[in-house]
């Protein structure tokens, strides 16, 4: 009689995975902040789900605020949140209005994508590209 799941039944697997993927994350911010507010600090950050401290680099910040309309420095909440589902090869997803936008008014999101369903689906080379472009202001979240 066996006392425990064998190592390949697909529970295991799930919580296994559910267990890596929460230290990954550990470093996403828990509470995002809006552009504006970032850019009135002298050192800005934001708390991670690790309890860590997430620091904006305050240049990223300060070429988003010369790029973007007033307007948009009080809807864009920071970091911009990719997240990425394992069961989806090759994209990831927006799930934020106001990052959509700005990414399009920025010129690295073309004005043909919508959202559809509350998310906006990228391919992954899209979405690293974004995230070297602007550190510190974009995270990828794993799922």
């Amino acid at each position: 009689m066996r006392d425990r799941p064998d190592i390949t039944d697909e529970s295991v697997m799930m919580k296994w995975m559910a267990l890596e993927f929460g230290r990954m994350n550990k470093g996403i911010v828990t509470s995002r902040r809006t552009l504006a507010e970032l850019l009135t600090e002298e050192a800005p950050s934001a708390a991670t789900k690790g309890g860590e401290e997430h620091r904006f680099d305050r240049r990223v910040l300060a070429a988003l605020g010369e790029k973007l309309p007033q307007e948009m420095h009080r809807r864009l909440r920071l970091p911009i949140l990719f997240r990425q589902d394992m069961t989806v090869a090759n994209s990831v997803y927006l799930a934020d209005e106001a990052a959509v936008t700005a990414l399009q008014m920025l010129g690295d999101l073309g004005p043909l994508y919508r959202m559809e369903k509350g998310r906006l689906w990228v391919s992954r080379p899209i979405a690293y590209a974004i995230l070297l472009k602007y550190p510190t202001a974009v995270q990828m979240m794993i799922f």
